[in-house]
């Protein structure tokens, strides 16, 4: 019988996730050595001793499907930019994409449990743990978006997976949809719209803004009608349709897009690594570690 202090004993001794050690511990009636072996074999252990690793390369990628109806983005990292450029680990990242299009989890956790299209049988978590220990360093799905459009999606990969753009139209063209992208991937907006902008990173804008407004020596009395006036400026660095088109500066992405009768519905930037916080190592203590 395989008891929670024999799954919490195999646990500590190869760091493999709970499910794996009660399933090996099952298949092996308990022996704890046969389970070490199996979970060994299976490239479990090994892989579970990389998962502390911080994994902040990788890639982000695109995949939309046949119809152009449905798309999704994704990030997946790995610890080293050399194995970002591995086959084996840019065709595992397309398939997570696919497989974000095909099934629609609700999360990262939801997605690791289904069943993968990459390989019958198994859940994209086993397939992840095969690919970790096949390659060599941990790799983690980190995050993902997933659009279903009345018009189109269109994607954007800039700097061989380093900034991945996906915009839903509502309606549109594919010509508007990449202007679209590609101002995106340039000028990093954070909302669509005004309307978009949350009231508190309004307000705390407007403070800034007053303070800057009053310490340049500006009296308070006018400070709110000065800070109403530099709001705009505020809202054309983070809002897509206020921003000024990298094509042509001289008119809003409104614009083109109301020329074009077009109408962006939302959209998803993805920056490789962005917000992970990078492990600095000395390079001749990380060879050292290695010799030994």
């Amino acid at each position: 019988m395989v008891t929670a202090s024999l799954v919490k004993e195999l646990r500590e001794k190869t760091g493999a996730g709970m499910m794996d050690c009660k399933k090996v511990l099952t298949e092996t009636d308990g022996d704890m050595e046969k389970a070490i072996e199996l979970l060994r074999e299976r490239g479990i252990a090994k892989a579970a001793k990389k998962a502390g690793r911080i994994a902040a390369e990788g890639l982000v990628e695109c995949y939309i499907s046949e119809d152009g109806k449905t798309g999704a983005i994704v990030e997946v990292n790995s610890e080293t930019d050399f194995v970002a450029k591995n086959e084996e680990f840019k065709s595992f990242v397309m398939n997570v994409a696919k497989q974000v299009v095909e099934k629609n989890p609700k999360d990262v956790e939801d997605l690791l449990e289904q069943e993968s299209i990459e390989v019958a049988g198994k859940s994209v978590k086993e397939v992840l743990v095969e690919k970790i220990a096949t390659i060599g360093e941990n790799l983690n799905i980190r995050r993902f978006e997933r659009f279903e459009a009345e018009g189109l999606v269109e994607k954007y990969i800039h700097g061989d997976g380093k900034i991945a753009v996906l915009v839903n139209m509502k309606k549109g063209n594919k010509e508007v949809a990449k202007d679209i992208c590609m101002q995106i991937a340039a000028a990093r907006p954070e909302y669509l719209d005004e309307a978009s902008v949350p009231a508190e990173r309004l307000e705390k804008e407007k403070e800034i803004l007053k303070a800057q407004t009053i310490n340049e020596g500006k009296p308070e009395a006018i400070a709110d009608k000065i800070v109403q006036g530099r709001i705009g400026k505020f809202y054309g660095e983070i809002c897509l349709v206020e921003q000024a088109f990298v094509k042509d500066p001289n008119k809003k992405v409104s614009q083109l897009l109301k020329e074009n009768d077009s109408e962006v519905v939302a959209f998803a930037r993805f920056e490789k690594g962005e917000g992970i916080e990078k492990k600095e190592e000395n390079f001749a203590e990380e060879v050292m570690k290695q010799l030994k």
